[in-house]
């Protein structure tokens, strides 16, 4: 139950006509001297931080628990008293955080992800190869958005490429905050029993995949990780690596086509890719229902307390759009430099893989544009469909031609 239900609901309403920008609510909590409560889905009140100073030192204080879920406060009926999974990267905190991250640190290193770039640029080719032969107009999200990071993750974990779509469908499920909770469990049940076989299957032969490489170092370091530990990482990287990614590529897309000036300046300057990555990141937010924490010591937030046992949201998109820290927020500007958004979160909990999805992003924008030049919508924007329903924000469909 909530403590007050005439707070403000949670998550706030996007501005009418702009998909593009957070909810235009943020501003006047970003105006308030102190954090403010929402009321949430989930049925507890949170205090919501929209600042950008203070959601980096929110996120990287000691006092603040990630043991629920980073969108948990949406999910409508979640067990708030379930025991955290011991495999959990995302929920599991102090040295038992660390360890997790000490073990998978080095797949995700920039050098390794670099080294992975000359492949993840072939699949963006061969896709783009397939486009042009099929011709438009056509779906972008089915036929490159969604394909791309599945490929990549899936190579990276060594899921057999044939059990993609199974997987696609189940992951999408998974992340809509308004499934029925028996299609909920159901795709749930039906990757748990996937990701096990899997790791069933490494530990017994290795290869030149993560998990594999995983398994052996943990032994090396005799930290020997258990299948229910193993099955945890697996489904989050297959998750968290697929979702996100696919849906920054067609968001992106679309922004870009709407601003027709800023797409030029990348094709006439592909070096601008790796900038015109950070500026997308920020500007679009994905994760737009911000990160959930609880707070397990009292924190001072002048004039207020937020006391243990207190809800917390950081919301990320608002962050991001922060006057006193990013001048025009509210403009897209791929030659944009300054301080680093907040879309991969902050502290020891931002994203572990997003040197991976620089990289996807970054050969995507250098190549898909460059190749078809006259990319442009097969239907009035106005037709758009957008995932206001989902964990991570992005368009159902993006029918194109060219």
């Amino acid at each position: 139950m909530t403590e007050n239900s005439t707070r403000p609901a949670f998550p706030l309403d996007r501005p009418s006509g702009c998909p593009f920008d957070p909810a235009s609510g943020y501003a006047a909590l970003r105006e308030r001297e102190a954090p403010s409560k929402v009321s949430t889905p989930l049925g507890v009140d949170a205090w919501v931080f929209t600042r950008y100073d203070e959601v980096r030192t929110v996120l990287r204080d000691p006092r603040l628990s990630s043991r629920y879920a980073p969108s948990e406060h949406v999910m409508v009926g979640a067990d708030l008293e379930r025991e955290v999974e011991s495999g959990s990267i995302l929920q599991n905190d102090g040295q038992a955080h660390r360890r997790l991250r000490r073990l998978l640190a080095t797949e995700f290193a920039v050098k390794r992800m670099e080294a992975y770039r000359p492949r993840v640029a072939k699949l963006i080719d061969e896709h783009i190869d397939a486009m042009l032969a099929a011709g438009g107009p056509l779906d972008l999200v089915e036929a490159f958005a969604l394909p791309i990071p599945s490929l990549v993750i899936c190579e990276l974990l060594g899921v057999p490429y044939e059990d993609r779509a199974e997987f696609q469908h189940r992951s999408s499920v998974l992340v809509a905050i308004d499934a029925e909770p028996e299609e909920t469990m159901t795709a749930m049940e039906g990757l748990q029993r996937f990701m096990v076989a899997l790791v069933q299957a490494k530990q017994v032969k290795r290869d030149d995949d993560l998990l594999s490489r995983v398994i052996t170092r943990g032994e090396e370091l005799g930290e020997d990780l258990t299948i229910e530990e193993l099955v945890s990482i697996g489904f989050t990287l297959l998750i968290a690596g697929h979702e996100t990614t696919a849906n920054m590529i067609a968001l992106s897309t679309l922004a870009l086509l709407r601003e027709p000036g800023q797409l030029e300046a990348l094709r006439e300057k592909p070096e601008l890719a790796a900038t015109a990555v950070e500026e997308l990141l920020r500007y679009l937010s994905v994760v737009h229902f911000g990160v959930f924490r609880h707070v397990t010591d009292d924190i001072p937030a002048d004039p207020a307390t937020i006391e243990a046992g207190d809800f917390l949201v950081a919301a990320l998109s608002a962050a991001n759009r922060d006057a006193s820290v990013f001048e025009n927020p509210d403009e897209l500007d791929v030659t944009r430099s300054g301080p680093a958004h907040v879309a991969f979160g902050f502290g020891p909990h931002q994203c572990l893989g997003q040197q991976l999805a620089r990289v996807e992003l970054q050969e995507v924008f250098t190549r898909l544009y460059a190749r078809i030049p006259t990319l442009r919508l097969a239907v009035p924007f106005e037709e758009i469909q957008f995932k206001n329903n989902t964990l991570v924000y992005g368009v159902q469909a993006l029918p194109v031609t060219w």
